[in-house]
């Protein structure tokens, strides 16, 4: 019946991405205006949203807080997508909430009003967290900021990580016209948490300012890391209230601004009334967890998933690969998706890579493996390319051909990611 319940779903995953708030609000209306209700917690940013969403909701489990977590895209599940206190949304709860919002979105669909698919899953989001009575309520912007479907909720504390050119076909062609997009979650009067620089943070300051928003600027000089083992690393952060020493088994320097972002977030919510301590803030970024982001799954040789699916998040991989990992040969599994500004991508990731498979997952907007090849080629024509059509194959391919020493790195996109994780872990 479940299946029932996605496919319907699924049905409107055609209508793609969409911008506006009139057409959520519409529905959220009918149905109550269950995101009204909640206290949230609103994440945006180019790069380190997820690994936010997940620090700052975990902190506050370990407080003792019943949380709900709602982040895109999935890996694995589409369950993924909706948690509350680190248990995925259950078939029945999600075949429910669908039988309860479908006869108002069939009838948005009689006016000519449809809703996209991410507005449909945010409503069911909502909904699942009022249900549950959650206290909070961690939610990852979908796309932008301004116009996105999360953008109708009022938060105790808004959030945009880091900011650097993505979707430049919809944000916009430079980094304050993206900043500007992604201001749009700063509300009145509403505390925001921001790790932007240059150009990107003056335009947050600016908006900040004219909408009477207290902000945190936080920078690399609020933390460093101080010892990393291949498995995990400890960073010293000091914070607005105070100085912590946490460790994460999330991989990569950049987890540094990650946590600290997440640490800023949380001590607002402390300033506004919200009770945790120092060790609910420790205890929680050390049991917070985000696969398939700098997630090692096999050794001897390793298998690195990373799903970094823009240039910033090329650069970080990039940083973690030539910084934190000892390898003899690198061999690269790369798939990514067709909407994506690839050139800069390739640019970043193929010099350091001794051997390239490119690839292309399920997605429909998978970019073809064929076209990589050739972008690949025009950068470095002396790279050895070798074209799959699946991810399976061209992780067989990438194993049959590694030694011991390799490290094989799994990137270029979250479905990517989501179906190499899924066939190593499980096949």
């Amino acid at each position: 019946m479940q299946d029932k319940a996605m496919q319907w779903l699924s049905g409107f995953e055609k209508y793609g991405w969409v911008f506006g708030l009139d057409r959520i609000s519409t529905l959220m209306g009918m149905l109550g205006n269950p995101q009204k209700k909640l206290k949230v917690v609103h994440v945006a940013g180019t790069n380190g949203k997820g690994s936010v969403c997940h620090f700052i909701s975990s902190i506050l489990h370990q407080a003792g807080y019943s949380v709900g977590l709602y982040v895109s895209p999935h890996l694995e599940r589409f369950s993924e997508r909706i948690v509350v206190n680190g248990d995925e949304i259950s078939d029945d709860d999600l075949e429910m909430l669908v039988g309860r919002v479908r006869p108002f979105v069939e009838e948005m669909k009689e006016q000519g009003n449809v809703p996209t698919f991410f507005e449909i899953v945010t409503a069911l989001a909502f909904l699942y967290f009022q249900k549950r009575s959650v206290d909070y309520a961690v939610v990852e912007v979908g796309l932008g900021g301004r116009l996105d479907a999360t953008n109708i909720v009022t938060p105790l504390v808004s959030v945009i990580t880091n900011i650097s050119l993505e979707h430049t076909n919809i944000l916009g062609k430079s980094l304050e016209e993206i900043a500007g997009e992604k201001a749009g979650i700063i509300k009145e009067g509403i505390p925001i948490v921001t790790a932007a620089t240059g150009s990107a943070r003056d335009v947050i300051a600016r908006v900040a300012k004219e909408h009477n928003a207290p902000v945190v600027f936080v920078d690399s000089t609020w933390w460093k890391r101080v010892s990393w083992d291949g498995s995990e690393q400890e960073f010293s952060i000091q914070g607005s209230l105070g100085e912590y020493t946490v460790r994460t088994s999330l991989l990569g320097i950049h987890q540094g601004e990650n946590i600290t972002v997440s640490i800023a977030a949380v001590e607002q919510l402390q300033m506004h009334g919200v009770f945790l301590t120092d060790a609910d803030i420790v205890k929680g970024i050390e049991v917070a967890s985000n696969p398939g982001r700098m997630e090692i799954v096999a050794e001897s040789p390793m298998i690195l998933l990373d799903g970094a699916h823009n240039p910033g998040g090329i650069k970080v991989l990039v940083e973690a690969l030539t910084q934190d990992f000892t390898y003899k040969r690198l061999i690269l599994v790369f798939g990514v998706l067709k909407d994506k500004d690839i050139p800069p991508m390739v640019a970043m990731i193929v010099p350091i890579a001794d051997c390239i498979i490119v690839t292309k997952s399920l997605s429909p907007r998978a970019y073809d493996p064929v076209l990589l090849k050739e972008q690949i080629i025009t950068f470095d024509p002396s790279k050895e390319v070798v074209v799959t059509n699946s991810v399976p194959e061209a992780i067989n391919h990438a194993r049959r051909h590694a030694r011991r020493k390799d490290l094989i790195c799994i990137s270029g996109s979250l479905f990517t990611v989501g179906e190499a994780r899924k066939y190593l872990l499980h096949h």
